[in-house]
């Protein structure tokens, strides 16, 4: 399944992963360790599924990693919505909230177009 030339979604996920790397050193140096692993945890595994699926044995391999990732970035939206809504927790940095939304919506696309490839052939 592998397919070496520019992707879109593994690019997106993965410079979001160094996004949210330097906004949970913000939320460290705020004290905030629980909340900044929780978030380190699921906003950089997105991509590591992402690009796991890339190399997925079969076309229900590659829809059940997707899935993962989807998972992980409803979690991330979560944690990043909590930081924006609560009083004593630092904001996401400028847009970061949005490009999680953008990746969740991509990755849905990404799952629906598969499925319906999957159950055309």
């Amino acid at each position: 399944m592998r397919d070496d030339k520019q992707n879109i979604i593994v690019s997106k996920t993965f410079d979001f992963s160094l996004e949210i790397i330097l906004f949970t050193e913000v939320l460290r140096n705020e004290r905030k360790f629980e909340l900044a692993s929780q978030l380190f945890r699921s906003g950089t595994s997105i991509g590591a599924n992402v690009k796991e699926a890339q190399n997925a044995e079969s076309k229900a391999d590659f829809i059940h990693k997707f899935k993962i990732a989807a998972k992980e970035a409803d979690e991330t939206i979560y944690w990043l919505e909590l930081c924006s809504k609560s009083e004593v927790l630092p904001n996401p940095t400028t847009g970061l909230l949005d490009k999680a939304n953008e990746i969740m919506k991509i990755l849905s696309k990404i799952i629906s177009s598969a499925k319906k490839s999957r159950f055309s052939n």
